[in-house]
């Protein structure tokens, strides 16, 4: 913790010496501007992804957010069908419909 208080401190103050020192050329504008050193997100890596209907049997070649779409669908069905498979389903309600009409 204080390694990087310190090393914080640094470099604020070499930031500080650099844009109040004169220098010959003057004050470049880019070196005032900061630089986003791991800001690559239009740099895509490995295999272009797919929607799921176009390629339905690899799951991994899936956009992310299609996978999290059909991945909570299936659990949801899978737990809704479970519900209604041991509860009896409408099953219940026709019998006591028969018992109460004789």
């Amino acid at each position: 913790m204080a390694t990087s208080l310190a090393a914080m401190t640094a470099r604020r103050a070499a930031n500080l010496a650099r844009l109040t020192s004169p220098s010959s050329s003057g004050a470049r504008p880019s070196s005032l501007i900061p630089r986003r050193g791991l800001a690559g997100a239009a740099d895509h890596h490995g295999p272009p992804k797919v929607n799921c209907w176009q390629d339905p049997m690899s799951p991994s070649k899936w956009k992310e957010e299609h996978f999290v779409i059909v991945s909570l669908s299936g659990w949801g069905l899978l737990i809704f069908g479970g519900y209604k498979f041991f509860t009896g389903g409408k099953k219940d309600k026709q019998e006591k419909l028969v018992e109460a009409a004789q």
